[in-house]
């Protein structure tokens, strides 16, 4: 059986005016997951469209695509241009999980919620002469998957292609997360046994990996186990985490052992009535100075992520944000305008009030005021989302956030992450188009094992593991937005 397996572009990945480098980060692991449960006899093919021109000339029996909000209208295109041509499509992920009606146009079955249940199910179905027109998820489990088809994937096309998710949701529920509608129906949070993400990670090449959980540190006893078992190998690694799991004594430490150089955590909003509002109580009560601190002295960086457009905010939300964000020496920031997904709570709740005023899926990518704001205009949400990215990373922020730093090996780190990554767009570029991406692994390396060598506010040294010791299967990635910005 020949199958196709595609990752549309998203609609902001296409245009001119945004970062290639974004979309040449990590490779579509969740559709070589899928790939693992089929024969060794098919004939398997992953195109991921953010790092190369799609064949759509080929003739697939079976079609495979994973739909976001912002792919959604070139996944329906791709979708009715292979049904055409006579070939059987699947559609499934976060978007046809909330809006099933919609992608049922487009496809021959779609799949709702993770696909570690219904994809078997699906396979055994089609190859059999009766496939269903609908599979929802009901059984939650990780237990004896198969591995993923790691050999399909492009690895010299991406700049972190050691990417890796051993668990799957989150146990937290915040109204603006797809999290709840996409794992209705059944447990919401739920890890790999820890043998097999272990040895998971051991089959991966070099020293970096980039664990793309929602969020990893989720399940204590899950994560702890992970971190010891990681000692030894000589890893460097970066996933995301929240404030609290952060000031929880013992898990961090547990984690920079095992070489955590880098953390996404999602602060979304200095005003505790905007986190009551947006049930995200796992920051509420929380101080932010006091786990940037402990992050910090632990040698790991930091990339902030920023939520604006909430209804206790208004147009001085930015600039105090910002001002923020630099005074604590965070060294990343990720910046987004509130964006009320279908299917979440807070898109019911604006929709009710009717304050949402567009349905274009393209510009639901957190950079565009698709309701009214409560305390300003959607114009001037824009105009302050913009300007935040301006602010935060001019030269003189860079400088400012580095200087925070105690010393002047901690404040080239600093100057070398931030300013590298978003200061030096011709040479992204430049290596995108000669697909040399992968070449700039190395220097990420050399970049985040300077930041496990710093000395701790208790006199301690922390080294990486190397230096002592010389050491998914489902229709979507995790809900949260890329925790690189």
């Amino acid at each position: 059986m020949k199958v196709k397996m595609i990752l549309p572009a998203l609609t902001e990945a296409l245009s001119p005016f945004w970062r290639p480098i974004k979309y040449s980060l990590f490779p579509p692991l969740g559709l070589a997951t899928l790939a693992g449960y089929l024969r060794e006899d098919d004939e398997i093919t992953i195109q991921d469209e953010h790092v190369e021109r799609l064949d759509l000339s080929d003739e697939p029996d079976l079609v495979v695509i994973q739909v976001y909000i912002t792919s959604a209208y070139r996944a329906y295109e791709l979708a009715d241009h292979y049904r055409a041509k006579g070939a059987y499509v699947a559609l499934g992920g976060l978007h046809v999980t909330s809006l099933p009606e919609e992608a049922a146009l487009h496809a021959d079955t779609i799949f709702l919620g993770p696909g570690e249940d219904t994809w078997p199910s699906f396979l055994a179905d089609f190859r059999a002469g009766w496939p269903g027109k609908v599979y929802r998820s009901r059984v939650r489990s990780l237990v004896s998957a198969p591995r993923a088809r790691r050999d399909l994937i492009k690895r010299h096309l991406y700049l972190v292609p050691n990417s890796i998710v051993v668990s799957r949701g989150c146990p937290h529920v915040c109204d603006f997360c797809y999290k709840e509608a996409f794992y209705a129906g059944g447990k919401s949070f739920y890890t790999q046994p820890v043998d097999d993400a272990l040895a998971e990670i051991e089959r991966l090449p070099g020293r970096h990996l980039y664990f793309l959980d929602d969020h990893l540190f989720g399940h204590p006893r899950f994560a702890a186990a992970l971190f010891d078992g990681m000692r030894g190998m000589g890893r460097l690694w970066q996933a995301a985490a929240t404030v609290s799991s952060v000031l929880k004594p013992g898990l961090l430490e547990r984690a920079a052992e095992s070489g955590l150089r880098s953390v996404f955590i999602g602060f979304e909003t200095l005003n505790p009535a905007n986190l009551e509002a947006q049930h995200k109580y796992q920051n509420r009560i929380r101080d932010y100075n006091a786990a940037i601190r402990r992050i910090h002295d632990l040698g790991a960086m930091i990339n902030g992520s920023f939520v604006f457009g909430m209804d206790d905010d208004d147009e001085t939300v930015f600039d105090r944000t910002v001002e923020w964000a630099i005074e604590q020496g965070i060294e990343t920031a990720t910046f987004h305008i509130l964006t009320p997904y279908p299917g979440t709570p807070l898109h019911q709740r604006l929709a009710a009030r009717g304050r949402i005023t567009t349905g274009d899926w393209d510009l639901y990518d957190t950079r565009h005021a698709v309701y009214r704001p409560a305390r300003m205009t959607a114009e001037t949400l824009e105009s302050g989302y913009w300007r935040a990215y301006q602010e935060f990373y001019r030269w003189r922020s860079i400088l400012r956030g580095a200087w925070t730093k105690a010393n002047y090996k901690a404040r080239l780190r600093h100057i070398a992450y931030a300013g590298g990554w978003k200061k030096f767009e011709p040479v992204w570029d430049w290596v995108i188009r000669t697909k040399r991406v992968s070449n700039m692994l190395p220097l990420l390396e050399s970049v985040l094992a300077g930041f496990g060598q710093q000395e701790s506010r208790c006199g301690e040294l922390i080294t990486d593991e190397r230096g002592q010791r010389n050491q998914q299967g489902d229709f979507d990635a995790p809900t949260k937005v890329s925790p690189i910005n």
